[in-house]
C-alpha cells in the first residue's frame, strides 16, 4: 500500500511566517537527511486525517514535494497543547540501499483463545505496544503480529519468540525484553477468605 500527501517548498520561514500558515490552514514541515534539508509546507486537513492512520506512522511514505516524489519516513510530530492542530511535523528521506529504523506497532491477536485468558481466567498484560525495527525500506512491515494463541497463565511472549518477516531485525534494549504477558487472576475463594479473616 502506496501512503501519499502532498507538500510545497516554505519560501517564508521563522516563527511568525509559521504563524501565518497555520492561521492559513497549513502546516509546517521539514524534510532532511541525505545531507540536506527543505522546509515545506502541507494542508491541515491533508495531514490529520493522514495522522489518524496507523500505518501512517510506520511506513515508507511518497511526499508529492512540487510535484515530484520523494520517499520519507515520518520521524516526529508535533501538537498543540490542547488544540486538535497539528504544529510541526519532520520527515527523513530514505534511500532504497540504506537500511532504516523505525518503530512499528505490535497487534495481538487470539488473546480470547489464550489457555491463560480461556481456561484459567488469566488477564493479558501489553508490556510493548511498539516495536523498534532495522531494515531495508523495501521489507518495512506496517505492524508485527503478536500471537497470544499458546500462552498460559503466568507465562510471557519475549521479542525473540516474534515473527518478524525476511531481512527485518528487532533492535532490542536489554537481553529478551517481554513483549506480553498473561497474569494469573486470584480466585473468588481467595478473596472470600481475605474477607473473613479481616
Amino acid at each position: 500500500m502506496t501512503i501519499q500527501f502532498n507538500a510545497k517548498t516554505r519560501v517564508l520561514q521563522g516563527t511568525s511566517a509559521s504563524r501565518r500558515l497555520r492561521r492559513a490552514g497549513t502546516v509546517p514541515a521539514i524534510i532532511y537527511g541525505s545531507g540536506s534539508a527543505v522546509q515545506i509546507e502541507v494542508d491541515h486537513n491533508e495531514i490529520f486525517h493522514a495522522l489518524r492512520n496507523e500505518a501512517f506512522h510506520a511506513s515508507v511514505l511518497t511526499v508529492l514535494l512540487d510535484g515530484a516524489a520523494q520517499s520519507v519516513i515520518l520521524r516526529d510530530t508535533q501538537w498543540h497543547p490542547y488544540k486538535q492542530q497539528v504544529m510541526h511535523l519532520d520527515f527523513q528521506r530514505v534511500d532504497a540501499t540504506h537500511k532504516i529504523h523505525v518503530k512499528v506497532p505490535l497487534h495481538f491477536v487470539n488473546a480470547d483463545i489464550a489457555p491463560g485468558v480461556k481456561l484459567e481466567g488469566g488477564m493479558v498484560t501489553h508490556v510493548m505496544a511498539e516495536i523498534d525495527l532495522e531494515c531495508l525500506p523495501a521489507n518495512l512491515p506496517e505492524f508485527i503480529q503478536v500471537d497470544l494463541k499458546d500462552l498460559a497463565s503466568g507465562h510471557s511472549i519475549h521479542v525473540s519468540d516474534l515473527v518478524l518477516p525476511e531481512g527485518v531485525k528487532a533492535l532490542v534494549h536489554g537481553e529478551n525484553p517481554v513483549v506480553a504477558t498473561i497474569l494469573a487472576i486470584r480466585g473468588g475463594s481467595d478473596a472470600a477468605e481475605e474477607t473473613s479473616a479481616a
